[in-house]
């Protein structure tokens, strides 16, 4: 499903687009009742949550470890990184295998929406807000009809110093 959604997305680069805008692919996801994006060439592959190996004095967001066709994959869950309220678990429950760096790391998110093309004019620059806020893992909000996405530079999110996963920081 992934090459597929690989094909489509260098289609989608190519057809469509005006000169001199870009248009990407993100794939769409929720944490409670926001809508965010992602790159779609960052994701490796989407799967069903399930049971982790803890791992301790990790903080909180990070779930543990699973074995993925031997690789060890440590998985985070977005909705805890961001604060964003209690973690319920369901059938709706995913965890997005990302291919970020040299790493490979999983974020659980409540689900998966669909994968969509936003040109340039789409995308807003992030918002402002203050130094007691950090937002620099936002990229911008996308637009879409009447949908707003909140577009998260994921390679920012997850390399930097604070989650600690990788010895190369993104600057």
């Amino acid at each position: 499903m992934l090459q597929q959604l690989n094909a489509a997305s260098a289609m989608a680069r190519v057809e469509g687009v005006d000169e001199g805008a870009v248009a990407q692919e993100f794939l769409t996801f929720t944490l409670g009742e926001e809508e965010y994006a992602i790159d779609i060439l960052r994701v490796q592959e989407i799967r069903g949550y399930d049971a982790v190996t803890r791992i301790a004095n990790t903080p909180s967001f990070i779930k543990g470890v699973i074995n993925l066709r031997g690789t060890i994959v440590p998985i985070l869950d977005l909705r805890i990184k961001f604060s964003l309220g209690d973690v319920t678990y369901n059938e709706f429950t995913v965890v997005i295998i990302l291919s970020v760096g040299e790493r490979v790391v999983g974020v659980v998110v409540d689900s998966v929406s669909d994968v969509i093309t936003l040109d340039a004019e789409q995308i807003k620059p992030a918002p402002q807000f203050s130094s007691a806020m950090d937002s620099g893992h936002i990229r911008g909000i996308g637009t879409m009809d009447e949908r707003m996405l909140i577009l998260i530079d994921i390679e920012r999110l997850l390399l930097s110093p604070e989650l600690g996963l990788t010895d190369r920081a993104v600057q």
